[in-house]
């Protein structure tokens, strides 16, 4: 049996995309991962084209950690050394 993919990343560019005369608002796509590592990654390389990421668990209780919606400076280092 396969591990489902239990992370997220959410991404998208800091651009407010304008559809038609009536809508606007950020273009964002999402993407699922199998591990924290690999969600890590992927927003990493989000981040590195300027663009805004956040992350975390589909399902928090099958995680061994939970990172919801972590700021940026979180995702591309987990431990800046404050």
């Amino acid at each position: 049996m396969t591990q489902p993919d239990i992370w997220y990343v959410a991404y998208g560019p800091d651009k407010i995309v304008k559809t038609d005369d009536s809508a606007t608002g950020v273009m964002r796509s999402t993407r699922t991962f199998k591990t924290e590592v690999d969600a890590k990654l992927f927003a990493m390389q989000i981040l590195a084209k300027g663009w805004t990421a956040s992350a975390g668990t589909l399902k928090p209780s099958s995680a061994q950690a939970d990172c919801r919606a972590l700021p940026d400076r979180t995702l591309a280092d987990p431990d800046p050394g404050d």
